[in-house]
C-alpha cells in the first residue's frame, strides 16, 4: 500500500514535513537563504548517503547544478547541521503513533558497521577479516527501539565497540536518554558493564554460549543451591570500597563530558590487564552481569526484548547497505571529518526513509482498521520500517515534489497493477 516513489522525493517530502532542512545554516552565519535549497540538500544527501558522487544528481536547473551543489557542501553540510536535522527527525518519528507501539524509546543497541576505506588514511586501519589487503573503517551507531537512529561516531579499524559505547550514548544526536542498552557479544567486558550500571544503563548484551557463563556470588560461604556451581565467581565488596571515591568521580567526569569514556577505559586497562582501580569497577560489573545472565535464563520477555533490539539494528544495517552501495561500501574520505561527514548523511537519509515509511505504514494501518478490518495490535507492533522495494535508490533521480493535499500521497491499491 506504500507509494512507489524516488529517494530524493522522500528527502524532500520529509523536509517538508518537519522544517529539517531548515537547521542546514551556512557556515558564515550570514548568507541569505539560497533558493530551492533544499532541493540541492537533498541532491546532496543522495550523493553522500548513497556514495555515487555529484555526477548522478547534476542536472540543468540551477538547484543540481555543480556549482551550487559545491558550494552548499562547502558551506551548508557539515556534522553540526547534519546532527540538528537528525535530532529533528527522531521527534517527528516520536510522535507517531506506530512507532509508540513499537516502542517508548528507552531500549537502545549499539552495534557496528564496517567500510573499507581504500585511499591512504591515518584514520584507516587494517583487518583482513573486514578490509582484505586495504584499510577500513567502522561506523558505530544507536537505533532505539522506535526504529531511529538516534546518532553515532566512526572509528579507525575494528576495535572492540566496548571502548566507545559509552562513548556514543553521551552523544546522541536527540531522543530520550535509553534506559536499556542492547549490544553483541563484542561490545562486552566487565569493566563496561560496571561503568554502564554506574552510570544508570541496564546492560544487555548479547552472551554467546550463555550455560558456560561464569556468574559471581559475594557470599563464598552462602548456598546457592542450585547455582551452586554456577556461582563460582567471588565478588571482593572490599576492591570496591577501597575505590569507591575514585569510582564515582569517573562516572561524573564522564556523565559531564570532562572526560571521553574511551580514554577513561584504556586508562583503567594495561596491556590487556585491568588496574587496580579497573578491576574494582570489574567486580561491581560482575554483581550485574550476573543478575543479566540469570534473567536471560529465567524471563523469556526479557530475552525477546534484546532479541527484537537486535533484529532492528540488523534490519537497519540491511536497508544502509542497500543505500550506500557505491563500490563495496567503500568510504573514499582521507580525514577524519570527511568520513563522518559521509555517514552523517548515510544516518540522515536512513532516518528520512525509515520516518516516510513509518508515517506512511501508520495512515495505511488506520485506513485499514477503518475499512473494517481486523488489525491486532501484535501484528503492528511486528512491522518493519525498513521495507524499502517501493523506493527507488539507484538509476534515477527525481526531485519534483507533488502537491500534497493532506500531507501524505494517496496509498497505493495492493490489487492494482504495477506500471513500468
Amino acid at each position: 500500500m506504500l507509494p512507489r516513489v524516488d529517494l530524493p522525493e522522500v528527502l524532500l517530502e520529509v523536509f517538508s514535513w518537519t522544517g529539517a532542512d531548515q537547521t542546514f545554516t551556512s557556515v558564515t552565519g550570514g548568507e541569505a537563504r539560497l533558493r530551492d535549497l533544499p532541493v540541492t540538500i537533498a541532491a546532496l544527501l543522495v550523493a553522500h548517503g548513497c556514495n555515487v558522487g555529484y555526477t548522478p544528481v547534476i542536472s540543468g536547473i540551477d538547484a543540481l547544478k555543480y556549482g551550487r551543489l559545491s558550494h552548499v557542501d562547502q558551506t551548508y553540510l557539515r556534522l553540526t547541521t547534519y546532527r540538528a536535522a537528525n535530532a529533528t527527525l527522531i521527534a517527528t518519528q516520536a510522535a507517531i503513533p506506530l512507532a509508540s507501539a513499537w516502542g517508548g524509546g528507552l531500549v537502545a543497541s549499539v552495534d557496528g558497521m564496517r567500510f573499507v576505506v581504500p585511499v591512504p588514511s591515518v584514520y584507516a586501519r587494517p583487518n583482513p577479516k573486514y578490509f582484505g589487503r586495504r584499510g577500513g573503517a567502522t561506523w558505530l551507531n544507536m537505533i532505539n527501539d522506535q526504529a531511529a537512529g538516534l546518532g553515532g561516531k566512526v572509528v579507525a579499524g575494528t576495535p572492540r565497540d566496548s571502548l566507545y559505547v559509552l562513548d556514543v550514548l553521551y552523544d546522541r544526536d536527540g531522543g530520550k536518554r535509553p534506559d536499556m542498552i542492547v549490544t553483541d557479544t563484542a561490545s562486552y567486558s566487565d569493566i563496561v558493564f560496571g561503568l554502564l550500571t554506574l552510570a544508570g544503563f541496564t546492560y544487555a548484551p548479547q552472551l554467546a554460549d550463555l550455560p558456560d557463563r561464569k556468574m559471581w556470588r559475594i557470599d563464598r560461604s552462602a548456598d546457592y543451591g542450585a547455582f551452586q556451581d554456577a556461582a563460582r565467581g567471588r565478588v571482593d565488596l572490599v576492591r570496591i570500597e577501597r575505590n569507591w571515591e575514585d569510582i564515582l568521580r569517573i562516572i561524573g567526569s564522564i556523565h559531564t563530558g570532562a572526560v571521553r569514556a574511551y580514554d577513561v577505559i584504556r586508562m583503567l586497562s594495561r596491556d590487556g590487564r585491568p588496574t587496580p582501580l579497573g578491576d574494582a569497577i570489574a567486580h561491581y560489573g560482575r554483581i550485574a552481569k550476573t543478575l543479566h545472565i540469570l534473567r536471560l535464563a529465567d524471563e523469556p520477555t526479557y530475552r525477546r526484548k534484546i532479541k527484537v533490539q537486535a533484529n532492528l539494528q540488523e534490519g537497519r544495517h540491511a536497508l544502509a547497505r542497500k543505500i550506500f552501495h557505491g563500490k563495496a561500501g567503500q568510504l573514499y574520505q582521507r580525514y577524519q571529518d570527511g568520513m563522518e561527514d559521509q555517514i552523517g548523511a548515510l544516518g540522515l537519509v536512513l532516518n528520512a526513509l525509515v520516518l516516510f515509511n513509518t508515517r506512511y505504514m501508520d495512515a495505511a494501518v488506520r485506513q485499514l482498521r477503518a475499512d473494517g478490518f481486523d488489525v491486532r495490535d501484535e501484528d503492528v507492533a511486528r512491522l518493519s520500517p525498513f521495507v524499502r522495494h517501493h523506493i527507488n535508490m539507484l538509476g534515477r533521480y527525481s526531485f519534483q515534489l507533488p502537491d500534497l493535499t493532506g500531507g501524505l500521497r494517496p496509498l497505493r491499491d495492493p490489487d492494482a497493477t504495477d506500471e513500468g
